[in-house]
């Protein structure tokens, strides 16, 4: 005996609140905006900044492919060989002072392809 369930030739429901507009899964469960990474041209760029910051430098570093939750890893592991703190903003690591000579041998040593860009 079959469900009707399997029999159901439904072709159009105005019932998609709950789920994920790229992919079709329940939101409730997954959310695929988490997993993607963003698309890069490959090159891993290190800014020094301080505006906005009352001339303390940091480093930012952007264009790494990498999902959310594998940035928040790389950003410890980055971090601690730095010995300094920082965070994440989107999907840009924020490194406190400026360690860019360091985090580009670091970087270049894990085969990233890494740029020194801005001031």
């Amino acid at each position: 005996m079959r469900n009707k369930k399997e029999d159901s030739k439904l072709v159009y429901s105005t019932d998609g609140g709950n789920l994920c507009g790229v992919c079709g899964r329940k939101l409730a469960k997954y959310r695929c905006s988490d997993d993607n990474a963003p698309v890069t041209d490959g090159i891993v760029r290190l800014q020094r900044q301080v505006k906005g910051r009352n001339g303390k430098p940091v480093v930012l570093v952007t264009g790494l492919p990498l999902a959310a939750s594998e940035l928040k890893l790389f950003a410890k592991k980055l971090k601690s060989k730095c010995g300094v703190g920082g965070s994440i903003n989107g999907s840009t690591i924020i490194i406190q002072g400026d360690k860019r000579d360091q985090l580009k041998q670091e970087l270049q040593a894990m085969g990233y392809q890494v740029k020194l860009s801005g001031g």
